[in-house]
């Protein structure tokens, strides 16, 4: 997995997803090229590193008619873009979005 390169983040929300804590990031640095808003982290438990990524990350000029924001998963199975929106850029909304998204990669349907 293409796992984001995070200099400094503040965790801001966490979660219990079925086997995983999620961890919500923001005020993030990092040296990527791409400008992250926020990223949900899910470790599975018992494990170290996260299994899944989901990123929001801010959309070039050239890109924002369709959305100031886009929503990326980054597993073992690939990286998928999920699409951009406006309402990425809060908090709130980009986490319920995010964990909808993994509970569908990680096969958690019911949660």
């Amino acid at each position: 997995m293409q796992a984001p390169v995070i200099t400094t983040a503040i965790p801001k929300r966490r979660y219990q997803f079925g086997p995983y804590q999620a961890v919500l990031l923001g005020d993030i640095e990092s040296p990527d090229p791409v400008r992250y808003r926020y990223l949900l982290a899910l470790v599975r438990t018992g494990e170290a590193q996260p299994s899944v990524f989901v990123s929001c990350e801010k959309n070039s000029r050239a890109q924002a008619q369709n959305g100031s924001h886009r929503m990326r998963i980054l597993s073992e199975q690939g990286n998928e873009d999920l699409g951009s929106s406006d309402d990425y850029a809060d908090a709130d909304a980009f986490a319920g979005a995010a964990l909808a998204a993994a509970a569908r990669v990680l096969g958690l349907a019911g949660i």
